[in-house]
């Protein structure tokens, strides 16, 4: 995406319950028409295991001014979700020489909807990364950050409000590594 064409114009792939690609259309028509497409959840961890949490600008498409224990984003057309992690978790991170994160699962989020919303659903895959570096978040995607122990995340979980999609992939890495 071009740094002059705005988040909205960016076209994405269009993928059915399977996560078969079915078509492709802009962010902005994706969002409001409620199409699925794909999405990448990374947790990124310091040199001393702690949690990258942040709160997202007010100026974002989904969620704003959420709170939320993964950085990430859409996948572009084309584009695999490995290197959309990458992509996604460096320009959040604001860090360069970032390692590939590791890929641990996928599931398919399907958001709750009131009466008149937009169905949100897409398929997702979830990472990890250990980010030794110093970061320095996008100012155009992170209002606010701070590494978090476990139990200070666990603390937060009550007291502040998550990002949905982000409570959902949390919810299921913690199974993941219980199982795991």
């Amino acid at each position: 995406m071009s740094a002059a064409a705005s988040p909205s114009d960016e076209i994405l792939d269009i993928v059915d319950e399977n996560d078969r690609v079915v078509g492709q259309a802009p962010r902005g028509e994706a969002y409001a028409r409620g199409l699925r497409h794909r999405c990448v959840f990374v947790q990124a961890r310091d040199a001393a295991g702690r949690v990258f949490v942040h709160r997202r600008t007010a100026t974002k498409l989904v969620f704003p001014s959420l709170y939320d224990m993964f950085v990430g984003g859409v996948v572009g057309a084309g584009e695999s979700y490995d290197d959309a992690a990458l992509r996604e978790a460096a320009e959040e991170l604001g860090v360069a020489g970032l390692p590939r994160p590791v890929p641990l699962f996928t599931f398919l989020y399907e958001g709750p909807t009131g009466p008149g919303e937009v169905r949100r659903t897409w398929w997702s895959a979830v990472y990890e990364v250990r980010c030794e570096l110093p970061v320095h978040p996008q100012a155009e995607e992170v209002a606010w950050h701070a590494f978090l122990t476990e139990e200070e995340l666990g603390q937060r979980l009550a007291e502040w409000a998550w990002v949905p999609d982000g409570l959902a992939a949390y919810e299921r890495l913690r199974a993941h590594r219980a199982t795991g």
